[in-house]
């Protein structure tokens, strides 16, 4: 899964257990200007290292997995929790700046040549 956004703010390299590491991203994901989404992504082990160029502000386009698990509590409850893993960061722009177009700029075809020979 891909989506676009802002960088909100990307957290340091947190040691969760002697053999697990991990590194966190809020994503400003804008569908609705008036109402913004805060989405928390997160990087393990290796991929910690993806995030070490992005800035807050950075325009960026996260590739990610969606995972889900569940647990039981002591009392027999048995609750569900999603992650959002991020495999891959493309910074798509530098904080301040605008998103690349996903079109090519239009061509002006006015001023080209007609000798082609095709029949349409």
């Amino acid at each position: 899964m891909d989506i676009k956004g802002k960088v909100h703010e990307v957290s340091a390299t947190m040691q969760v257990t002697e053999t697990l590491k991990k590194r966190e991203l809020i994503l400003e994901y804008i569908e609705n200007p008036q109402y913004p989404e805060y989405i928390k992504f997160e990087a393990i082990q290796d991929r910690c290292n993806l995030l070490d160029n992005v800035r807050e502000g950075d325009n960026v386009e996260v590739s990610f997995n969606l995972k889900g698990r569940p647990w039981t509590d002591r009392t027999g409850k048995k609750s569900y929790f999603n992650t959002l893993q991020l495999w891959k960061v493309n910074v798509i722009g530098g904080a301040g700046s605008a998103p690349a177009p996903e079109y090519a700029p239009p061509v002006d075809l006015s001023s080209a040549p007609d000798d082609d020979d095709l029949p349409f």
